[in-house]
């Protein structure tokens, strides 16, 4: 049955490219077939060398329409910052105890923000967190003195993004439940970043090719020709 069901979702999506970002957004609405709330994905493949660190693209963005989940955030910190990451909405704050308890197995969070001073007793989480994308880093603003706005960005729908290993951003953009006009400006909100990400050091073509899904259907491919347009 479900082969069936995605054999229909890509004859909706057809094989041309999309020649328009909304264009992309109605046909991965359309082609959504799961019984639950799909995440939807943008996938950029990008001309650079991820294996030179002037090459490295990276950041943040806070999507104007959030991604229609509730993030559980933990701060670890000490002092009077733990009280102002219980004000901004702090799911879980801690010190060193809290550290412990991750060494231990504790892992019920969905990102982590830890304050600079804090960062030799974090730094040893670095093989737990790493692998799964929450360590916290200053590039990503998740090192920081700024606690409260750090955890309201996050509640708000703040999105990281990274090139993989294969010179690939893949990153969330809502859900499928959002209507047409939230998922294009939550898309071309981060479309926009990643682009303004571009490395000085990367020469020729930046964006390969450029496609949208959802958790369970087939990819939309987008013209890249259009990214230079509004």
């Amino acid at each position: 049955m479900a082969g069936k069901k995605y054999a229909k979702a890509k004859e909706v999506v057809g094989t041309e490219p999309a020649q328009s970002l909304e264009d992309a957004v109605s046909r991965v609405k359309k082609a959504a077939y799961a019984k639950f709330d799909e995440t939807v994905e943008l996938a950029m493949r990008l001309g650079v060398n991820p294996k030179h660190a002037d090459q490295m693209v990276r950041g943040t963005v806070v999507l104007p329409h959030g991604l229609g989940v509730s993030r559980k955030v933990l701060v670890i910190a000490s002092g009077e910052k733990l009280k102002e990451a219980q004000d901004a909405g702090a799911d879980l704050v801690g010190g060193e105890d809290m550290v412990e308890q991750i060494q231990k197995g504790f892992m019920d969070f969905d990102a982590v923000v830890a304050t600079p001073d804090m960062m030799r007793s974090v730094g040893k989480l670095g093989k737990v967190l790493g692998p799964r994308g929450l360590m916290p880093n200053p590039k990503t603003g998740t090192v920081t003195f700024e606690i409260s706005r750090a955890v309201k960005e996050i509640k708000a729908g703040k999105v990281e993004f990274r090139v993989d290993k294969t010179a690939i951003v893949h990153a969330p953009v809502g859900k499928v439940s959002f209507s047409e006009e939230r998922l294009y400006e939550n898309l071309r909100t981060l479309v926009d970043t990643i682009l303004k990400a571009k490395p000085p050091s990367a020469k020729g073509k930046y964006v390969k090719s450029i496609a949208l899904s959802s958790t369970m259907g087939p990819g939309v491919r987008i013209d890249p020709a259009i990214l230079s347009t509004k």
